[in-house]
Formats: C-alpha cells, structure tokens, sequence
C-alpha cells in the first residue's frame, strides 16, 4: 500500500514543491535577483478567489499520459500600476491548499495523497506552509505569444532562485491580470531530491509550473 501511495505522490509532488517556501524562517540559500521595482503607484490586492497556481509532474517520460496535476491556491498578494503598466508585484501561496486534480474523482486515493505530500515526509506544510513568488523587474516583450517578461525571486522550502517567466499582463478598469507561460523548472535546485523505487517509475527532474492571478485595485 505505501509503494502504490508513492507511485500516486511522487509526481504531484515534486511539482508542487517548486512552490513550498518558509513563512517561520529565513532562506536557507538565495540566489536571487536585486528587486529593482517599487510600490511608488496604484495599489492592487489579489484576488485570492480568481487566482491560482498550475502544477503538473511527469514519470519517465514528459507526456500527458505519464503526468499528475493539480492545483495551489494564493493566500495573499498585492501588485503596483505605475502609469497604467505593471511595476511591482508579490504572490504567496498557500500550501495547505495543495491538490491533485487527476484524482478528484476518487475521494479515497485523493486524500491519502494529499496528506501525504504535505506530512514530513515531503513537504513539511507545518514548517514551509508558504510559497512565493516576488516580481524584480519587469520587462515589455515585442515578440511571441507574450506580451511581458517576469523577472522574479521563487522560493522553495528556505531556497530562493532567480527566475523567468513569460506572461500575458493586462491592466483595465481597476483589475490586473498575469497569466504566465507553463514554465519546467528543476526541483532538485530547490532541495527536492527524493527518488522513487525504480519499480515505481523514474520521476522526472522537470516539473510544469503555470501562475494565473487577478487583483484588484485598492478603493
């Protein structure tokens, strides 16, 4: 029974981790890029009920038929418009809300799973119950399916990294909206090493990671 419950939590799990950061205590390691936005404009609050993380994972091979997915809701969030353009912005996620969306029919296999990633085992949800995501700078792109470059610092279970979204940013009648590009991100770079049995599948060091928020402007 725990070989098949790693088989269901592994891949979910190392996609959320990208997503695991520390609200109790310091990072550990930062990497990260020198903020270089500001808060100097319009003030906006996430909308936490419009506004998600995507997760997916993959065994062996990248491929939808080898794959988990699931979902994170934000907790908090707050962005800045500075003439009508994005400036600055900070999303923390909620870990507790991790789920797995594949197994939503299957009430049995889904909570065992969902406990299980966030118990000491994997992602000590009690002592990293946060993840988030700070904007650093914020770049017009001219070319391609998105209309902005993110630049940002990610932090996972007390590990802070540099990293780059492409995002479709919209600012219009007091909401913005950031949808980013499904970005594959290395979870062994934030500490998450565990390996499956090798007669439960090879899981891939690559997970998919997609940012969808709304918020909305301060009255």
């Amino acid at each position: 029974m725990r070989k098949k419950l790693f088989s269901l939590a592994i891949p979910a799990l190392f996609v959320a981790a990208v997503m695991v950061s520390c609200k109790k205590d310091k990072p550990v390691t930062s990497e990260s890029n020198e903020v270089v936005t500001t808060k100097d404009g319009n003030q906006y609050t996430l909308d936490t009920l419009n506004s998600k993380v995507e997760w997916k994972g993959y065994k062996v091979f990248k491929s939808e038929s080898t794959s988990h997915f699931g979902t994170i809701k934000f907790e908090s969030g707050d962005v800045t418009v500075k003439e009508g353009k994005l400036e600055s912005g900070k999303f923390v996620a909620d870990m507790s809300s991790l789920t797995s969306v594949d197994l939503k029919d299957d009430a049995d296999q889904l909570g065992k799973l969902n406990g299980h990633l966030k118990s000491g085992d994997f992602f000590e949800v009690e002592k990293f119950p946060t993840a988030s995501f700070e904007i650093t700078k914020v770049t017009p792109a001219t070319e391609g399916d998105y209309n902005t470059l993110l630049d940002g610092n990610l932090t996972i279970k007390g590990i802070s990294k540099p990293v780059q979204f492409k995002a479709n940013v919209s600012v219009k009648d007091g909401e913005v909206s950031v949808a980013t590009e499904p970005k594959d991100i290395k979870r062994e770079e934030f500490g998450v090493k565990f390996q499956a049995p090798a007669e439960n599948g090879v899981i891939k060091d690559e997970v998919t990671l997609q940012i969808n928020v709304k918020a909305l402007e301060k009255k």
